[in-house]
């Protein structure tokens, strides 16, 4: 009976999440075609396309990951294999945890403190992007850093024994094996960086703009941002709903299709970590 409601349970998440996109599917579907994807938005978004949003979505997401990425890895790698267990990491972890657990809106007046006004950013990618790598950074940390410790110290002492130094064995034999499961860090760090509305109102994103960014100090519309003024504010909401619609679509799919990149990177590794 316990298997029996457990697998209840598995089907009925499986179930809503189906019922989402069909729903989302059956009202956007008819609005999608090239020129909704390709062009600019008119007459107060209540016609023409998303090809702006799109565009600052991609920009965003590449920023936030050439910031976070890096950075979240090299910080996992410290507190695993270097930092010890000692007071100073336990207390990193806490904090870690507890950036973790801060609301989405709190790093957009932050970011709007300190990269907007005080590094005189202004509204543009840059500061939009750098906003959201701190918003993620911390999955990412605690993702490496879980990933690393899962490896077994065999290895280590095996490659040391070997006569490899530390940061030998890191990067030949630990990292390797440890990637495959790092991704995963990157495939939740970029669904969620895609879906935040929050951070880049503060930070970015443009009510209306139907031209494309030429440089990271440019301001650019972005797809939740956007999804969000046409249901909420737009000049028609009713005329604009299909749009609306259209643009959770695109969204779903964009970020799908991330995933998929991610997952078949991480595939490719683990294959590749098995083969050697």
């Amino acid at each position: 009976m316990a298997f029996f409601v457990f697998r209840l349970l598995a089907w009925s998440v499986v179930g809503l999440l189906f019922w989402i996109l069909g729903f989302i599917l059956y009202n956007g579907i008819g609005v999608i075609s090239w020129e909704f994807l390709s062009s600019m938005p008119e007459d107060g978004m209540t016609s023409g396309g998303i090809f702006p949003a799109i565009v600052g979505t991609l920009c965003l997401v590449a920023g936030s990951m050439a910031f976070a990425f890096p950075f979240g890895i090299m910080s996992g790698i410290y507190m695993n294999e270097y930092a010890g267990n000692g007071w100073i990491v336990k207390f990193l972890r806490i904090m870690t945890n507890n950036l973790s657990g801060i609301p989405s809106i709190v790093f957009g007046l932050f970011g709007m403190a300190l990269f907007v006004n005080t590094l005189g950013f202004g509204d543009s990618i840059i500061a939009g992007s750098f906003t959201l790598g701190l918003l993620i950074l911390p999955l990412i940390i605690r993702t490496t850093e879980e990933s690393l410790r899962a490896i077994p110290d065999a290895y280590r002492i095996g490659s040391l024994a070997l006569g490899a130094s530390k940061i030998q064995t890191i990067r030949k034999i630990i990292l390797p094996m440890a990637f495959p499961n790092i991704i995963t860090g990157l495939i939740l760090s970029i669904g969620r960086v895609s879906g935040e509305t929050a951070p880049i109102l503060f930070t970015v994103a443009a009510y209306f703009l139907p031209k494309l960014p030429h440089s990271v100090f440019d301001q650019v519309m972005a797809l939740p941002y956007h999804l969000y003024v046409i249901a909420t504010s737009g000049t028609d909401i009713e005329a604009s709903r299909p749009i609306a619609y259209g643009t959770a679509l695109v969204l779903i799919a964009i970020v799908l299709l991330i995933n998929l990149l991610a997952a078949a990177l991480r595939k490719y590794f683990g294959r590749k970590v098995k083969t050697n």
